[in-house]
């Protein structure tokens, strides 16, 4: 890859929420084109990982966070219509509030419909169940209508037959992807490169193609022992794999 297809790029990075270390000496590089899933236990850093991601590229990112980060008592559209604010203009963003544009409330359904959310355009987004808030915050991602799309655990709280429809959607509209999942089989199916985080450290970046679901579960089942050198993750060795330790 040139460099210049080069979007992302860490170097050593490292982060602390106070005395807690998040992501310990971070090198990583993360290129246009490229579908990465970010798969690893509970507090490995993966949130993390993705908000420095995010800090470096805003301009060309649809950010889908982890809590959703809606407005609880606007609509559905007002919520979607927020992803496209920054292209639209302050007037014609404050009229929308008052009476939807044809144009964009044409773009909203349409987006609406491909996450099932039509019939509930014009609810308020505290009436929805979890799955429903969760595709009305993929919703105003699709919106901003960027080449990159950045999402937290994006559809971890619908049913897995969705899961699988919605993550293709998202990963089709979108040139390049990077995304928290904690489930295996959605990463394997649909990621062409796996970066597996434990303890805020990568500790394997390899293709999809070259992981097996049981290889990749053994990264979920490791135990620490007592004398176990903590500095850095021991992994199960397996041929073709590439493994980065930092």
């Amino acid at each position: 890859m040139s460099s210049a297809s080069v979007l992302f790029q860490l170097k050593s990075q490292s982060f602390r929420y106070g005395e807690h270390q998040v992501l310990d000496d971070i090198t990583l590089t993360i290129c246009q084109g490229e579908k990465v899933a970010l798969l690893g236990p509970s507090g490995a850093g993966k949130s993390t990982l993705l908000t420095l991601l995010y800090q470096q590229q805003p301009q060309v990112c649809a950010l889908q966070p982890q809590g959703g980060g809606l407005v609880e008592l606007l609509s559905v559209y007002q919520n979607i219509f927020i992803g496209g604010l920054d292209r639209i203009g302050t007037l014609a963003a404050l009229w929308n509030l008052i009476r939807p544009l044809p144009r964009q409330r044409r773009a909203i359904k349409e987006i609406a419909q491909h996450l099932g959310l039509d019939e509930k355009l014009w609810h308020s987004v505290d009436r929805l169940s979890g799955g429903q808030r969760q595709r009305v915050s993929m919703g105003r991602a699709l919106f901003r209508q960027q080449p990159v799309f950045l999402g937290d655990e994006p559809v971890s709280s619908v049913d897995p037959v969705q899961a699988q429809a919605l993550l293709a959607h998202m990963l089709e509209q979108h040139e390049t992807a990077v995304v928290s999942l904690h489930n295996r089989h959605l990463a394997l199916e649909h990621f062409d490169r796996l970066i597996v985080l434990r303890d805020g450290r990568i500790c394997c970046d390899c293709p999809a193609n070259t992981m097996s679901s049981e290889q990749l579960d053994g990264y979920y089942q490791q135990e620490k022992s007592p004398d176990e050198d903590t500095s850095r993750p021991t992994v199960p060795e397996a041929d073709g794999w590439v493994i980065r330790t930092s």
